[in-house]
């Protein structure tokens, strides 16, 4: 049986921050529209901020239906699964919000996160979770991780700031509902070229 738990302990904390990959779900408002599901990952890319809440690193990608959804409603569910070890879900069901370089707190949010983030980074999503519950796991697979993949750190890391605004613009304006998403005033983060990085999945 699942159960539900007043908010993220430290033994729920260290689960999470545990597995490589979370998976987050977004849909837009209404009764039409496409729902989202992402996965997430790369060392250091999310970040549990109190009892009820948590931050993750949001990197450009070919979509942004994430934030253009956040946008939109607001409504947003992380989960976390063990593909080693004792089977366990873990879903945060909350409340998100995209915070933008230029916005602000966005650098109080960023101190959050361990390294050097890299060009690549969009957003960071910040969530108010509202509702924390497990679920047995059975059927998830055990699975052995080998390590993060770094293509798009390199990907990144190719394009000049200019090429990144340009593909922001063209690419991640808005959701393929046509939902406004990043807007054409984001500012580019002042965070160096190469090095130490950490990596993720944008969406």
């Amino acid at each position: 049986m699942g159960k539900v738990y007043e908010g993220i302990d430290d033994r729920l904390r260290d689960f999470i921050l545990a597995q490589p990959v979370f998976f987050v779900a977004t849909a837009p408002s209404g009764a039409g529209g496409h729902v989202s599901l992402s996965p997430k990952g790369g060392t250091g890319t999310l970040a549990v901020l109190g009892r009820h809440r948590v931050a993750y690193l949001d990197y450009t990608g070919s979509g942004a239906e994430t934030i253009a959804h956040l946008r939109d409603n607001g409504r947003i569910t992380l989960m976390a699964c063990a593909f080693r070890g004792p089977p366990k879900i873990l879903r945060l069901y909350g409340c998100g919000r995209p915070v933008l370089p230029g916005d602000a707190g966005f650098a109080e949010l960023l101190a959050s996160f361990p390294g050097d983030p890299g060009r690549g980074l969009r957003a960071i999503i910040d969530v108010e979770v509202e509702r924390v519950s497990d679920a047995c796991g059975y059927q998830v697979p055990l699975m052995e991780y080998a390590g993060d993949r770094d293509l798009l750190v390199r990907w990144t890391d190719r394009k000049s700031d200019e090429e990144l605004a340009e593909y922001r613009r063209t690419r991640n304006d808005r959701s393929i509902d046509g939902l406004p998403a990043v807007p054409e005033t984001f500012v580019q983060p002042d965070v160096p070229q190469g090095g130490d990085v950490l990596d993720g999945t944008a969406g």
